[in-house]
């Protein structure tokens, strides 16, 4: 059973740093693109960044390009996204997602907080 797991959100303060991580199991996450998205209150969720599997590649949403930095280490089936310099619109619930076959398989989801 594919599942993510999403840890390492919390309370900052603007400036400030975090590092998400997102646990994955039952597929190897070397052979998958790993997704962050994010949703602020009232909004829809947005993509943050990518890992692609075939070269490692990445993807960064304007808004946190230069800041944010994504990761994975495929023997530990762990995904990361080190988040630099957060701003108070960087507040949002954080997801992990993969496709494994036909489907989407999100985690549930980890809640950061920027504010003074």
């Amino acid at each position: 059973q594919v599942q993510l797991v999403e840890s390492g959100g919390g309370l900052v303060q603007p400036g400030e740093s975090l590092k998400l991580s997102c646990a994955a199991s039952g597929f190897n996450l070397d052979y998958y693109t790993i997704g962050w998205f994010r949703q602020a209150p009232g909004k829809e969720r947005e993509a943050v960044s990518c890992i692609s599997s075939r070269d490692g590649s990445t993807y960064y949403a304007d808004s946190v390009k230069g800041r944010f930095t994504v990761s994975r280490d495929g023997t530990k089936r762990m995904a990361y996204l080190q988040m630099d310099s957060l701003k108070p619109e960087d507040t949002a619930v954080y997801y992990c997602r993969v496709r494994v076959g036909v489907g989407y398989t999100w985690g549930q989801g980890t809640q950061v907080t920027v504010s003074s």
